[in-house]
């Protein structure tokens, strides 16, 4: 195992520990665990955030409000964190819709929000299904500029590909990852030429253990924020068991550990992409 403080590509970043809509400027405080540190929460009746160690009350921990979601970092925080410019156009529905704990590393929850292989058997009836199980042929980039893992070109049939379907679309994909822990899926809206934008930022709690913050930018006049909230918490309700049966728990670097696939490009960059970035922390790298 390794600690937190010994990997500076994890303790360096701005990490999810809260939506904006959880807390409110009533002076509760909540707990959580960042990196195996407890940590403490709160909203003034100023609306400012404050985050704090366990036992370190008066010192507050770097903080930051982007995308409808608190971050902190417990390192040296980054200048600046990746772009979303899709949360602040106009007219699209920006929705936190729930965390899940699950047991599991960070990576793990990031790869399988990146795999569309599991659509048919998974997310039977939603995603995919069977007879069509194949992962058309796709793009994926590392860029420098910016840092992130971009997957294009991608298709796959759906019989209900958001939350208004009522019949099945070949839908269209973009995945990118401008985070160690954060990734972001565009795929078709119900509106002609638009994309929605479907969110997961993962909070590590442990190297084997998160939080998964999920979120939805969409065009969607139509439903309701609770439907919203439960197509996607049914979504990643189906994803949870697999994923914390996974082994082993942290994700493996060395693409040796596991045999990959075509179908699984956006994995094999995503962990290469990490791998040269040093990161420790969650990983298997022999």
């Amino acid at each position: 195992m390794v600690s937190a403080f010994q990997d500076p590509v994890i303790l360096n970043q701005w990490h999810p520990i809260s939506s904006l809509e959880e807390i409110n400027p009533s002076e509760k405080t909540f707990q959580t665990l960042l990196l195996d540190e407890e940590i403490l929460y709160k909203m003034d009746k100023e609306n400012k955030v404050l985050v704090w160690r366990k036992g370190s009350r008066d010192e507050n921990l770097p903080t930051k409000l982007a995308y409808g979601f608190v971050w902190v970092c417990l390192g040296n925080p980054p200048e600046t964190l990746f772009l979303f410019p899709e949360f602040d156009e106009p007219n699209r529905k920006n929705k936190a819709t729930g965390v899940i704990g699950v047991n599991t590393s960070a990576g793990r929850a990031i790869e399988n929000f990146c795999d569309m292989g599991h659509f048919p058997y998974v997310h039977k009836g939603i995603l995919g299904e069977e007879p069509h199980t194949e992962v058309k042929n796709y793009d994926v980039e590392i860029s420098d500029e910016p840092d992130e893992v971009l997957a294009t070109n991608c298709k796959f049939f759906q019989p209900r590909a958001n939350v208004t379907s009522t019949k099945g679309v070949d839908a269209d994909y973009i995945y990118r990852v401008p985070h160690i822990n954060c990734a972001l899926l565009y795929k078709s809206s119900i509106v002609a030429g638009k994309l929605d934008v479907i969110v997961l930022f993962v909070q590590p709690m442990r190297e084997e253990q998160i939080r998964a913050h999920t979120a939805m930018c969409i065009f969607d006049d139509s439903s309701t924020e609770k439907d919203i909230r439960l197509f996607q918490q049914l979504i990643f309700g189906q994803d949870k068991p697999i994923l914390e049966n996974q082994h082993p728990k942290r994700l493996p670097l060395n693409p040796r550990m596991e045999t990959p696939i075509r179908a699984d490009k956006t994995a094999i960059s995503y962990r290469r992409w990490l791998l040269n970035k040093g990161l420790k922390y969650g990983t298997v790298a022999n």
